[in-house]
Order: C-alpha cells, then sequence, then structure tokens
C-alpha cells in the first residue's frame, strides 16, 4: 500500500466510524466528520495532509498525490 491508498483508506475510516458514533453515541461525533472532510478539501489543494506526515515516518512508501 502506498502512501495515496493509506491516507484515503485512513480518510474513510474516520468518516465512517465518527458517523457511526454520531448516530449511536452523541451528534457532536459529526464534527468528526466535517473536520475529515476539511482536511481532505485543503488537502486536494495544498497537497499537504497531516496524515501523510504520520504514515510518512511509519514508513509506508511514498505516492504520487503527497509530498
Amino acid at each position: 500500500m502506498n502512501l495515496d491508498r493509506a491516507v484515503l483508506a485512513f480518510a474513510g475510516v474516520v468518516v465512517l466510524v465518527s458517523l457511526a458514533l454520531g448516530h449511536f453515541v452523541n451528534p457532536l461525533w459529526f464534527l468528526l466528520t466535517a473536520f475529515a472532510g476539511v482536511n481532505m478539501l485543503q488537502a486536494a489543494f495544498t497537497g499537504f495532509c497531516p496524515a501523510a506526515l504520520v504514515f510518512k515516518r511509519l514508513g509506508v512508501r511514498s505516492g504520487t498525490a503527497f509530498r
């Protein structure tokens, strides 16, 4: 798995988990979904993603989308 796919998979997991928590636990968890969406949108324009930095440090091989 390269860096791009790892970031997309992580974002998908965050969105799905926050939706489940918002539905079953507390609606304030939907703010995490909004945060993930805003982060994905800014990463699309800037190429900077904090999750990509973490995955890079964990040794995930580089992709083409994130620096």
